[in-house]
């Protein structure tokens, strides 16, 4: 099973449409990505501020910024071929 992990922030207005794109590439496998708000968490503040949103398929950066739902798709079907 995948871990699909979108980092978000507050008042980040491209991260609901990477979170949409995250949950519609999950939906027809059953998998549920986390969403993750790094407000507030140092070394997540650190790591991604500057990239939010962030999309991780299984330990590997799918993007950031604008994310499709196709994109993660890809992913998600490479880690299970």
């Amino acid at each position: 099973m995948s871990d699909v992990v979108v980092y978000v922030a507050t008042g980040c207005h491209l991260c609901p449409p990477a979170i949409a794109a995250a949950e519609a590439a999950c939906a027809p496998r059953g998998l549920q990505p986390r969403i993750i708000d790094i407000d507030g968490v140092l070394e997540l503040e650190h790591a991604y501020r500057q990239l939010i949103p962030v999309v991780i398929v299984d330990g590997v950066e799918v993007g950031h910024y604008v994310i499709t739902e196709g994109e993660v798709a890809a992913v998600l079907d490479r880690t299970h071929s």
